[in-house]
């Protein structure tokens, strides 16, 4: 009997069109009782249900966690099986898309702690490309949260797939990484760099895929902005966090975003150039142009081009 009725909720929630979640609502109750069951089949129906719920609206997703679904997250991630974990994934990710309310929730609930193992064990029924792309919604949250994410280790962990993994792992791991350096603090930024963090994103540039492209751009820039702070706080001549990047062969790879067909690449390849490395010079040029590296760099009009 209850295996007919999570079969059924499940098949409401999942309906084509989706049904209006005014009518769905009251089933919430019901779906949170099931999700305790301990017959796999109705415990996997429920989890489905609740992320079919889940996936829309901030008021959809606040309703699934007023309903005291984290909770019950945190005990199905540590015990069971691949069967249950993706829907239970999916509900977290679907959180985690809510904004920094909702993602306080995956935290105050210890949901962070439970995915390291997902990220570091090999032979995890897991899709770590998931898991990846649900810890980058919630390294887009504000700096308490990012500091969370480092406090639960995920980065140490992100950080080694980006470099490691297959490459569908990889560009998921470095969004996850380049997400915080967009609301992370100087401090945080800065650890990440500590860790490595930029021959992972370098790495990336000549990926064939623009949206990649422009996250690790996007992610390098930051890091250059807080190594900029830095220089001016210190009054060194160099940008360590540029000649880092330069060394990861970064802007190498730059240079050629400078003609790519995608106009905001190419915007931000050119931005990045002009802003953190055309001050910087190794030697000055008779023809105005500086010396980055083996890299020379031609400012013509208000344009600033690489070229070997």
């Amino acid at each position: 009997m209850l295996r007919t009725v999570a079969w059924t909720l499940l098949n409401f929630c999942r309906g084509n069109p989706e049904p209006p979640f005014d009518k769905i609502r009251p089933a919430l109750p019901a779906l949170m009782c099931l999700m305790y069951s301990d017959y796999k089949e109705v415990l996997t129906d429920a989890c489905w249900a609740i992320s079919y719920l889940s996936d829309g609206s901030y008021d959809k997703i606040q309703a699934v966690i007023e309903a005291g679904v984290c909770q019950r997250l945190y005990e199905l991630l540590r015990f069971y099986s691949s069967l249950v974990l993706e829907p239970v994934l999916g509900i977290i990710r679907n959180i985690a898309k809510g904004g920094d309310v909702q993602i306080q929730c995956i935290i105050e609930h210890c949901l962070l702690h439970c995915m390291v193992s997902f990220l570091t064990i090999p032979d995890s029924a897991m899709d770590v490309k998931e898991v990846c792309r649900t810890i980058s919604y919630i390294t887009a949250g504000n700096k308490e949260q990012i500091q969370a994410v480092i406090e639960a280790d995920l980065f140490d962990a992100l950080l080694n797939l980006s470099e490691n993994a297959e490459f569908d792992v990889k560009k998921e791991a470095a969004c996850a990484i380049s997400n915080a350096t967009c609301r992370g603090s100087s401090f945080q930024i800065s650890y990440l760099v500590d860790q490595n963090c930029i021959k992972p994103l370098c790495d990336l540039l000549d990926c064939p895929e623009s949206r990649i492209v422009i996250v690790c751009l996007e992610g390098l820039a930051n890091i250059l902005m807080v190594g900029e702070d830095d220089n001016n706080i210190l009054g060194t001549k160099v940008c360590y966090n540029a000649q880092l990047i330069d060394e990861a062969k970064g802007l190498e790879k730059i240079k050629k975003l400078q003609s790519h067909d995608n106009n905001e690449i190419r915007e931000k390849a050119v931005e990045i150039v002009k802003t953190y490395y055309l001050p910087y010079r190794n030697g000055a040029q008779t023809d105005g142009s500086c010396m980055f590296g083996n890299l020379k760099l031609v400012k013509v009009g208000d344009e600033v081009m690489i070229v070997q």
